[in-house]
């Protein structure tokens, strides 16, 4: 399949097709990645839209289950649903398990839904190299809503909302000291913090988990981007599919006042300029692995440094003048 007929069929919303053009974009081989620029780009002209939710949290939070209910809620109103799930890469053998699919059984069933788990690939951030182009091929494939689970949470994690419209923090209740075991840093990009496990023995403990966290948003500064009242707190059990309508109709709340009030559209903006300075670095850090006059600078360089002949500052200053030639 060639990448016109490729990029017709994912524009009709095939499934098959949008699960190869991933494949293609995920792959380091260099024609694939020579394929794979010319597919996004005969596919930007459609200027299709999702609402991109980038979803994080610590483990065993029940991240899966409240991604298929939420998913179920989503598609059961007619909305076309893509999860792109992260599972983090082995930083030995570079595998992964790729288990959210089969722990998302039920909507990986449903025909409105899409789920795809990659590889994080020893990528930081929470999410695959390639994530920002899977979410571009979903949007361009028709989906309303684009799910973007990460790895875990904390500090690194933040790049995720770098791609998202809305992010959400998922957080289990009676996890010991809850406000010490998140970072502030990803505590001050959450649009919604949602205490998950709201039922039977521990909803008393995730009232009061919710209660915390409510507390603590409010000291945060407030950011321009937000209306009263976010970030919010709110309590969800995905179990019993309770509080999902809530934290729905506080994300398109919260999206609707953002794109009224021009943050959305800048947002997106600032994140097309930032995908594209990523893409430039990646390029400059991949041409120093091709053969040539760069990557033997970098290897008589490195020798010297391990020979103790050179201070790794300097060496690094003169790797990066002859880049600048």
């Amino acid at each position: 399949m060639d990448v016109s007929e490729l990029a017709e069929r994912i524009a009709k919303g095939e499934r098959r097709a949008l699960a190869r053009a991933i494949t293609l974009v995920e792959s380091a081989r260099d024609d694939h990645r020579a394929e794979a620029v010319a597919l996004l780009d005969r596919l930007a002209p459609l200027g299709r839209q999702a609402l991109r939710i980038g979803l994080s949290g610590t483990p065993g939070v029940g991240k899966s289950t409240f991604i298929e209910a939420f998913g179920l809620l989503l598609t059961g109103a007619g909305m076309r649903v893509a999860v792109l799930a992260v599972d983090p890469s082995s930083a030995r053998t570079g595998g992964s398990i790729l288990g959210d699919k089969t722990r998302m059984e039920r909507l990986s069933r449903e025909p409105l839904a899409f789920i795809r788990p990659s590889p994080s690939q020893t990528h930081l951030g929470g999410v695959g190299r390639r994530s920002r182009e899977a979410v571009a091929l979903c949007e361009a494939a028709g989906f309303d809503v684009v799910l973007v689970e990460t790895v875990g949470v904390g500090q690194s994690e933040t790049l995720v909302a770098e791609m998202t419209d809305l992010f959400l923090l998922l957080l289990a209740p009676a996890g010991g000291d809850e406000l010490q075991g998140v970072k502030r840093g990803i505590m001050e990009i959450a649009d919604m913090i949602v205490v998950n496990k709201a039922d039977g023995d521990l909803k008393m403990a995730a009232t009061r988990t919710c209660a915390d966290y409510a507390g603590a948003l409010r000291l945060l500064r407030k950011r321009p981007q937000d209306p009263e009242g976010f970030p919010k707190a709110m309590m969800v059990s995905a179990l019993q599919s309770e509080g999902l309508a809530t934290v729905w109709a506080e994300a398109q709340a919260l999206a609707a006042w953002r794109r009224d009030n021009g943050h959305f559209a800048r947002r997106r903006a600032e994140q097309a300029e930032s995908w594209f300075e990523a893409e430039v670095r990646e390029g400059v850090l991949a041409v120093l692995t091709r053969p040539g006059r760069a990557r033997d600078a970098l290897a008589r360089l490195g020798a010297e440094v391990r020979a103790g002949h050179a201070s790794p500052s300097a060496a690094a200053a003169r790797m990066l003048d002859l880049l600048g030639r």
